[in-house]
């Protein structure tokens, strides 16, 4: 165990009994790199490169449990169709060559899925807990773009419901047989089981709805169900969005929620932040926060990490819940703070680790490297002045940049080197 960064290298031991070597933990992000809605030779290739970082746990991009509703055409959909099994199982050993804990992020992106993206019809609606339509902003290009794009969605029957539960658990024993470590609820970024935990966007009256409790119905049973179908040390996580719990009323909301999540069962909470509407959150753009919402504290603002505010308010109600703080971090001084006052137990790297596969081994584990040297800064991806100055910039620059890295993991499956590595010691 390296001697210079003593609490990232610890291993953990999670509720379900998974071992994880250390506390770094590569974050999901978008990969687009499905053939036929499967696990692709350069997707698998990419994971392979992340194996042998020195990874605590590698967590994959988004995997959609409906072929029918996706995020984008180039999806992983967690279908038990022919080759799946086979597939998903080389996904899985490559992954975890090295020892790194391989989970799957498994999503459905309710009304957040757009035209063309899925095998439902050119015509069909999205779906939602309620009819609720995405607000991408004030203006007629705004109001045109979401109607041809997104459309409003319709209300799901509480059957349908039921069958997106049967769903999120047939994913998740897709997983375990295939040899992943564990899953990850995906219910944070306006996606659909988000969509169910707000009172924005779900305003049903019925056991989906219409109390704090019976929004987190949705997300609860998936929990239950799946801890009651895969064995043990099979793992499961949930990731929500610490910027849907606002207020005070917000944060009684979060303590309802988390207490009946950590009753269910969970391993992990990771904490995170933004949606389509708020794209730029999902970064924790201090200067880009609404006016109403509270900005960072200084003490999180010098940690850099920007979730930590968040975290702390969790652990001072939940001493006992593991948390997964992602955004942020830029140096191994960073995370051993963050880790030492117990604001969170395992650190999330996102858009480094599409530029630096072994980004553990190489800066943070690295005792060649002093405390001042172990950083890594990410420059802003390039946005074209142009699109800055449209409408929707927000959103467009926010897509815009995740492309950017996207297209960085897509070189890494080719086995080409990341365009321009943006790191800096």
């Amino acid at each position: 165990m390296p001697r210079i960064a003593p609490r990232v290298a610890e291993a953990i031991i999670l509720p379900s009994g998974l071992s994880l070597d250390n506390r770094l933990i590569k974050a999901a992000m978008a990969e687009g790199m499905a053939v036929n809605s499967q696990p692709s030779d350069e997707l698998i290739n990419a994971y392979a490169e992340w194996a042998p970082g020195g990874w605590g746990a590698l967590i994959t991009g988004n995997v959609m449990v409906d072929e029918r509703h996706l995020n984008s055409p180039d999806d992983v959909v967690a279908t038990a169709g022919d080759g799946s099994l086979s597939c998903w199982t080389r996904w899985a050993k490559a992954m975890q060559a090295n020892g790194a804990a391989g989970i799957v992020q498994i999503s459905h992106p309710g009304r957040q899925s757009p035209i063309g993206a899925g095998a439902r019809g050119l015509w069909a609606k999205t779906v939602a807990p309620s009819r609720v339509p995405l607000d991408l902003g004030p203006g007629i290009i705004a109001c045109t773009a979401r109607k041809l794009i997104f459309g409003t969605p319709r209300e799901l029957e509480e059957k349908e419901i039921e069958d997106i539960v049967e769903r999120f658990v047939s994913a998740a024993k897709l997983s375990h047989a295939a040899g992943f470590k564990g899953v990850e609820l995906h219910a944070a970024h306006g996606y659909l089981l988000a969509q169910f935990l707000s009172p924005k966007t779900n305003l049903r009256e019925d056991s989906y709805g219409g109390t704090v409790a019976k929004r987190a119905k949705i997300v609860v049973d998936i929990i239950k169900r799946i801890r009651a179908d895969v064995p043990k040390p099979f793992c499961i996580a949930l990731k929500i969005n610490s910027t849907d719990y606002q207020g005070e009323a917000g944060i009684s909301q979060m303590i309802e929620h988390l207490s009946l999540f950590e009753m269910a069962g969970i391993d992990f909470l990771e904490l995170s932040g933004g949606t389509y509407e708020d794209p730029q959150m999902m970064h924790g753009k201090k200067e880009d926060a609404p006016q109403d919402k509270p900005a960072l504290s200084a003490r999180s603002a010098a940690r850099e990490a920007f979730f930590l505010d968040a975290a702390r308010s969790v652990r001072a109600q939940f001493p006992n819940i593991l948390l997964l703080v992602t955004g942020g971090f830029r140096s191994r001084a960073s995370m051993e703070d963050a880790l030492a006052s117990g604001a969170c137990d395992l650190i999330g790297i996102g858009r480094p680790a599409a530029v630096t596969t072994t980004l553990p081994n190489t800066i943070i584990f690295n005792e060649n490297l002093e405390a001042a040297a172990a950083n890594f800064k990410v420059g802003p991806a390039p946005v074209p002045r142009l699109l800055k100055m449209l409408p929707m910039s927000r959103i467009i620059s926010g897509g815009a940049e995740s492309k950017y890295f996207r297209r960085q993991i897509q070189r890494i499956g080719k086995g080409l080197s990341p365009i321009e590595p943006p790191l800096a010691g």
